[in-house]
């Protein structure tokens, strides 16, 4: 069971108990690429990257060698809407994660000399992301789907990035770090109670204000031509309802039906069938108010057109031909992923997390009734596609 509590001081504390050896902590803050204008994109990426820079306490040697000597293990990441911080450790060393964590997200230094480090080294960030086919699809099938400010890849540009100095991190950090913005999760064998009165003792309560431009959708398609590449890198993408609609959860299943492994009626079709790719998969991005499917398909150039042709066709058949027992199916791989997922701590917390920002991470334990309770003509009619996106990167 999933317990849950906002402080007096604003934080949610959120906890599930697990009998095991092994702890998982994060803090998050509700704020990410989603809540940035153009001219600040990058700056919750940036935050994050810095936080791990340093505090008047711990340098950055301090803070990785006091978690990772006591067995543990750390990372953080920036996504639309959240920030996060989060370590897995021996459950007899909680403590430890509790205070190199609060530590780091209440107290950075953001040191002039190692911003100016950190900035260069996300500048090499970017080009990875850039070099790499499959990440650089992905963010421009997004940008194809959104309008403006949402549109941007989280990572900003050198333009935003070279605007994003000492000053503008701290006015930022200031305003969005504080306890009402900010969710503390653990999963483990821990005390809640004993969670919560860390979170009471370290954290004084202050008003922020989260900036939240306006998500204008639309649809697109293009084709872009690099030199150095040998295959097509090609991504579908198509709007779906939003998490808190009741047609959430077809769009899921919609999306493993067609993309969500071996089994999957795209794999089958495009591989299996006809040996035209060899990755076909199908993601849901979705967080509190934005959510789309995606189709990634890796094929030879001259096969871009015949591949998109495949996909179209596959959804018109799945939107008259899907029946019961093949709905049934998918629905019993979702469940049996779900629950070996359940298997490792941090999978535990981030279901935690994703469900607390939608509204209440308690909602998770409701997972396997929401998606047995699917029904057959809402994935057909989600099947009729009528408006996508659509992205190739291939060969010059």
């Amino acid at each position: 069971m999933i317990q849950r509590k906002i402080l007096d001081n604003g934080m949610t504390v959120i906890f599930k108990e697990r009998k095991n050896d092994v702890v998982s902590v994060a803090f998050a803050v509700r704020q990410g690429g989603r809540n940035e204008f153009t001219k600040d994109k990058g700056i919750s990426h940036f935050i994050e990257h810095m936080l791990y820079k340093g505090t008047p306490t711990r340098n950055t040697h301090q803070i990785a060698t006091e978690l990772e000597k006591n067995g543990g293990e750390m990372n953080g990441f920036t996504a639309e809407q959240v920030t996060a911080y989060w370590c897995k450790m021996p459950a007899k060393h909680l403590d430890v994660a509790l205070e190199v964590l609060g530590d780091m997200v209440m107290n950075p230094l953001f040191d002039a000399k190692e911003l100016d480090k950190e900035r260069q080294v996300i500048f090499e960030e970017m080009k990875m992301y850039q070099d790499n086919p499959r990440m650089h699809v992905f963010d421009k099938i997004k940008s194809l789907m959104y309008e403006g400010d949402f549109g941007d890849s989280i990572i900003g540009t050198k333009e935003s990035m070279m605007g994003n100095d000492q000053k503008k991190l701290k006015e930022f950090f200031d305003r969005i770090y504080v306890p009402e913005n900010m969710i503390l999760a653990v999963t483990g064998e821990a005390d809640f109670d004993k969670i919560c009165e860390f979170a009471e003792k370290n954290f004084t309560a202050g008003k922020g204000g989260l900036e939240v431009p306006e998500i204008k959708l639309r649809n697109g398609s293009e084709t872009e031509k690099r030199k150095g590449i040998d295959q097509a890198n090609v991504v579908f993408g198509y709007h779906v309802p939003l998490p808190n609609d009741d047609k959430f959860y077809a769009a899921h299943i919609l999306s493993v039906l067609m993309g969500g492994g071996l089994s999957s009626r795209l794999f089958s079709e495009i591989r299996e069938k006809r040996n035209l790719a060899y990755a076909v998969k199908g993601v849901t991005e979705a967080e509190v108010d934005f959510a789309y499917n995606i189709i990634y398909v890796g094929t030879t150039p001259e096969n871009v057109d015949k591949v998109k042709d495949l996909i179209l066709k596959e959804f018109e058949k799945v939107s008259r031909e899907l029946d019961e027992k093949e709905l049934d199916q998918v629905k019993e791989q979702i469940i049996g992923n779900h629950l070996i997922s359940q298997e490792d701590s941090h999978n535990i917390l981030m279901n935690m997390l994703t469900e607390e920002l939608r509204g209440d991470a308690t909602e998770v334990e409701k997972f396997e009734s929401r998606v047995k309770s699917v029904k057959l003509e809402d994935v057909r009619e989600l099947a009729e596609i009528k408006d996508y996106s659509f992205f190739a990167l291939v060969p010059e």
